[in-house]
């Protein structure tokens, strides 16, 4: 069964208020903004209520009233700033939470109270941590959305409906509590229908010919009839785990058991739905209303609990409980099929499928990050700067074969570099070359191989490249553009094999 809480903020902006400016919660406070060439007062906080400033009435009477009123400018977008910043803070309760404007927000609390040790338990911790951070709240626990809507601003009895009871928990309420446009609860109750249970049994027919298919709309979504969505305001990840504490949580110790407890959990899931990580975030909600957060990515997907530990466990320093963590998260943001591979006795293993390969490249990337692990993969180029280039993944697919009929060097520059050499005669190595301002003599020396420009992509002079060792036993990969009878030609240094 679906259960639903709504919390309804008696004075939202002047608590806010309140909040920055202490002093103004024993005085009273009202805010205030022009409407037809006069001030209108459009909030009010507890102290000015209960001395009759109410909603709507004019700046001047209510100063009439309360000398001493005080008054601050309103704000238009305020309660979609407040709303939406409490309702990101009411994560920790529930993983839904929809911003119900002007003064509400809604919970699918299905499957969260028993965390908390049933119904009770849960609505008074929400109530105690809400007026703790010094809202004036009203909340109510039923099955749907609408019913704990109603009864929290409308009931008197207990604000949590057992099961299956929204029907009897409404019939004394107004029409104001199923939502109604202003016209048709000023109708209803011209007719003398002042509470639900006075019209709730009329024919349908007669309820939508005379208030149209409002009232039969919002009673649908009230009794369970027809659903109602919400719209939260973080968007709900499929793959996500949750841990609330009994006790904040301040240990390293404490955070990396929560940790194995969410990974195991959320990897079975997982396994079960053949699914791995790609990316997964852990959070971890403090006391003060803080979230830190932790992120790992993987190279493949994963569901190998070990493995993704480790890599969160190089991160976890970072997490500051400061007074406590009062609720853990995790959330695989990206996922990806996982399905396992059968290994067969008389092949060999290995190589970039290898899941060891991965799970090494991954604990690599979480310590110098992803960015610095690169792979290549032949392209069909025969000058030598075009013949690789960087793979997408680890998994891409090779479409040509490196070329392994001709030795090349391991380190190739991204633009070969000019050098100084002396050789002998046409054709021959260079006897020496300068690279740098250090003289290298060549003990050693294989070429030339000739390497001539794609005349589809560019015109220009042949190479001829040379594979050369110096005194010191570091071996080269040097190269003269143009022939050597050309007054033109030029040497470079294009490479090292050691």
């Amino acid at each position: 069964m679906s259960t639903y809480i709504a919390i309804w903020f008696l004075h939202l902006n002047t608590d806010w208020f309140s909040l920055r400016q202490p002093v103004l919660k024993t005085l009273p406070l009202v805010l205030r903004t022009p409407s037809h060439g006069r001030m209108v007062i459009t909030s009010t906080n507890a102290v000015a209520e209960s001395k009759g400033i109410r909603k709507g009435m004019v700046l001047a009477d209510a100063r009439a009233i309360i000398p001493d009123l005080q008054i601050i400018d309103d704000q238009a977008d305020l309660p979609q700033k407040l709303l939406r910043r409490i309702a990101e803070w009411c994560i920790r309760f529930t993983p839904i939470v929809a911003v119900d404007l002007p003064d509400g927000l809604l919970f699918d609390a299905s499957g969260c109270s028993h965390l908390w040790g049933g119904d009770e338990a849960y609505v008074g911790d929400i109530v105690k941590r809400l007026t703790q951070r010094g809202y004036n709240i009203r909340v109510a626990l039923a099955d749907t959305p609408g019913a704990a809507w109603a009864v929290a601003r409308f009931g008197n009895d207990s604000l949590i409906i057992p099961k299956g009871k929204q029907l009897e928990a409404i019939l004394p309420l107004p029409p104001e509590a199923l939502r109604l446009d202003v016209e048709n609860c000023e109708r209803l109750h011209k007719l003398g229908f002042h509470q639900i249970q006075q019209f709730i049994n009329l024919p349908r027919a007669s309820l939508r010919r005379r208030f149209g298919q409002q009232v039969l709309t919002q009673l649908d979504k009230v009794l369970g009839s027809e659903v109602e969505f919400l719209d939260p305001v973080i968007p709900v990840v499929s793959y996500q785990e949750r841990l609330p504490c009994l006790e904040p949580i301040i240990t390293v110790t404490g955070i990396e058991i929560a940790l194995q407890e969410l990974l195991t959990m959320l990897c079975l899931r997982l396994q079960q739905d053949q699914k791995g990580v790609r990316t997964a975030i852990f959070k971890s909600y403090r006391v003060d209303g803080k979230i830190e957060h932790v992120e790992i990515s993987t190279n493949r997907p994963s569901h190998h609990v070990k493995h993704l530990f480790k890599l969160f466990e190089l991160k976890l320093s970072s997490i500051e409980p400061a007074l406590g963590i009062e609720l853990f998260v995790l959330e695989a943001s990206k996922v990806e099929d996982h399905f396992s591979k059968q290994e067969k006795m008389w092949e060999d293993t290995g190589g970039l499928d290898d899941i060891r390969l991965a799970e090494l490249l991954d604990r690599i990337a979480s310590r110098v990050g992803m960015y610095a692990i690169h792979r290549y993969v032949p392209a069909e180029h025969y000058w030598p700067e075009r013949s690789f280039k960087k793979a997408n993944s680890l998994q891409e697919e090779l479409t040509t074969s490196w070329r392994t009929d001709k030795q090349r060097p391991l380190q190739i520059l991204r633009r070969p570099e000019r050098i100084e050499v002396t050789a002998p005669i046409p054709d021959y190595p260079p006897m020496l070359f300068i690279y740098k301002g250090r003289i290298h003599k060549i003990v050693k020396a294989d070429g030339p191989e000739r390497i001539e420009q794609e005349w589809w992509l560019q015109q220009g002079q042949h190479r001829d490249y040379y594979h050369v060792e110096d005194e010191s036993g570091h071996r080269y990969w040097l190269f003269r553009l143009g022939h050597y009878h050309d007054k033109i030609f030029q040497w470079f240094i294009h490479g090292y094999f050691s």
